[in-house]
């Protein structure tokens, strides 16, 4: 198989603008299925759409950040640069012990060649929030970039999956992906208040999870998870919960309250999918679909003067 992706120097690169616009994006997570946000982020950011606050699951939470930082095509190289280097995927992240992605190899050793631009992100006119799940409580923790100890170690967690991953322990709780209890934190933005909302999907609209997909996984996970009834019951509710958003999501969507973006095309692309040319056209396909939705895009922010 390819190690190379053909069309690596193709890929855009650069600085967003620092014009900030009101509103928040909300990043599916996906593992991934990810590259396609990150090709709907980088679209959004050569079209100057920054917007004031960025909630992210999983993978949409590590992709969150460079878009917070204006990072154009930075989450994009490191993926397919580093999807065979087994320290980014694989066998030496699982013996490092941080499941089947090694986030010490992706926030220091990568960071020499793709620097991460702390200095902008940190700038203050800009919210970052990491979500993932309490494993005692089961209950979604929103981690803010501003507000926690290490907002890093907070991606982790909400990027550590269940089954394959070490619990990430922060301010004295147990933590793991935040797609546990929340897929797709819309409510969250709504709650804060945002009347300007993109939603980033990482399954086209119409996808819907089959509610016993867990269940095959749920032996292993009682043994595993024995001290932790209630994430237990989370995991075994999982699917059904996030079909119920995708109904809620929809609705919004026809009422104009968020605007959404989604795959045009079915996603054939894996969890942990190793082939560099599917990943890329997935990360094209998410770019395209932006371009192509550019001035819907425009016109939802601006109606009733938000920007």
């Amino acid at each position: 198989m390819n190690k190379i992706y053909s069309g690596f120097h193709q890929l855009p690169h650069g600085n967003a603008s620092t014009m900030v616009q009101e509103g928040c994006i909300v990043l599916e997570g996906g593992a991934f299925r990810g590259l396609y946000g990150e090709g709907v982020l980088d679209a959004l950011m050569l079209e100057n759409i920054n917007l004031r606050c960025t909630i992210g699951v999983s993978a949409g939470a590590m992709n969150g950040l460079n878009y917070v930082s204006g990072q154009i095509g930075r989450s994009i190289r490191m993926n397919l640069k580093y999807r065979h280097d087994k320290r980014y995927v694989g066998r030496k992240a699982l013996q490092n012990g941080e499941g089947l992605i090694g986030f010490a190899f992706a926030f220091h050793q990568a960071d020499q060649e793709y620097p991460f631009d702390k200095k902008r992100f940190f700038q203050f006119d800009r919210r970052f929030i990491a979500v993932a799940t309490n494993c005692e409580t089961a209950e979604p923790a929103y981690f803010e970039k501003d507000h926690c100890r290490d907002i890093f170690q907070a991606v982790q967690a909400s990027a550590s999956m269940p089954f394959i991953s070490k619990m990430v322990w922060m301010e004295g709780y147990p933590y793991l992906d935040g797609g546990c209890s929340d897929k797709i934190p819309f409510d969250w933005a709504l709650r804060e208040g945002y009347k300007k909302i993109i939603v980033v999907r990482t399954r086209p609209l119409s996808y819907r999870k089959k509610t016993d997909s867990i269940t095959r996984k749920l032996p292993l996970g009682k043994t595993i998870y024995r001290p932790y009834p209630k994430f237990m019951k989370a995991l075994e509710e999982m699917d059904a919960n996030y079909n119920r958003q995708c109904e809620a999501l929809e609705i919004l969507q026809e009422q104009k309250r968020v605007y959404v973006i989604a795959p045009s095309q079915p996603v054939t692309v894996g969890r942990l999918e190793p082939d560099l040319e599917k990943l890329g056209s997935l990360y094209w396909m998410g770019y395209y679909d932006t371009r192509r939705q550019i001035q819907d895009i425009r016109r939802y922010l601006q109606q009733d003067g938000s920007i």
